[in-house]
């Protein structure tokens, strides 16, 4: 039951315009903000640690518009979902540096597509399958119909969506060596045992070591990119990687790739997911980040 309702509540959502969507985003961000939700609690811990020299008015100014941000998100990518390649295509309202994923992609040795929760993340998933064939790692949700529906919206394109397990890690390396692209979300904190602590503004953050590992495993290189939210549309990125994330050194290799997605977060910090506990995990002997109940 929890699944179809799940579900029908998506495919209404699919059908409103992205111009509707956004407004009620707007009002229902405006609204969180106010009431003091979690998300918006998260993002003020977030954005202090992050921009020390803010002050406290900075902070919730920017926590309110990632709030907005928030919700928009959610409320257009059910359309997203639904609406055919074409109708994204037509959403697209530019693109920048597109010459580092065509630099990348000419490359035989595969390309590692490092994407950040940065505007909307799954418009770049669509787009990137559309440029080349995209393996990435995919965890459904806990509803199967719920889970069985993304999964086909999101393969729409072309994008082959594996499991996040070792098989999954395998399929991940195995397009890299047939000359394909890798998707991977590098800010998302992974088990203990599958990251290191690397500087994220300044802050020690868990960081996943597969992309390092993925890199030192095959020769392909390395894009950041993200899908900024604009009038009309999104604007997509591209953004070339520091050398130093080929690295050999992880601890280097991981400082690297978290300075990418600062980078891409200075774009737009507004659209950036402050609201997700980065920081939840600290070397032992640190103080807890976010308070019992936040």
């Amino acid at each position: 039951m929890k699944s179809i309702l799940a579900l029908t509540a998506l495919r209404l959502i699919s059908y409103l315009p992205l111009r509707i969507a956004r407004l009620l985003g707007l009002v229902q961000g405006i609204v969180m903000a106010a009431l003091g939700t979690k998300p918006y609690q998260v993002a003020k811990l977030n954005i202090a640690l992050c921009y020390p020299d803010y002050s406290q008015q900075q902070v919730e100014k920017l926590a309110k518009a990632r709030m907005i941000h928030l919700a928009q998100t959610l409320l257009e990518t059910p359309r997203l979902w639904r609406k055919s390649a074409d109708w994204l295509n037509q959403k697209i309202v530019a693109v920048e540096g597109e010459a580092h994923l065509r630099q990348a992609l000419d490359d035989d040795g595969g390309t590692i597509l490092l994407m950040p929760h940065q505007g909307n993340w799954e418009v770049m998933g669509l787009c990137a399958a559309k440029q080349s064939t995209v393996t990435t790692l995919y965890k459904p949700p806990k509803l199967a119909r719920l889970g069985d529906w993304i999964k086909r919206c999101r393969e729409k394109t072309g994008a082959n969506l594996v499991p996040t397990n070792v098989r999954g890690v395998a399929a991940l390396l195995k397009a890299l060596y047939r000359g394909e692209m890798a998707a991977i979300l590098p800010d998302q904190q992974p088990a203990v045992n599958s990251g290191d602590f690397a500087p994220f503004f300044n802050v020690p953050a868990l960081t996943m070591t597969l992309a390092h590992n993925l890199l030192n495993r095959s020769s392909s290189r390395a894009v950041f990119c993200c899908a900024l939210r604009e009038k009309g549309g999104w604007r997509l990125h591209f953004l070339p990687a520091d050398p130093a994330i080929y690295s050999d050194d992880q601890q280097l290799s991981l400082q690297a790739m978290n300075a990418g997605v600062e980078a891409i977060v200075a774009l737009a910090p507004q659209q950036y997911q402050w609201e997700y506990k980065r920081f939840r995990t600290q070397p032992e002997g640190s103080s807890k980040i976010y308070p019992v109940g936040i």
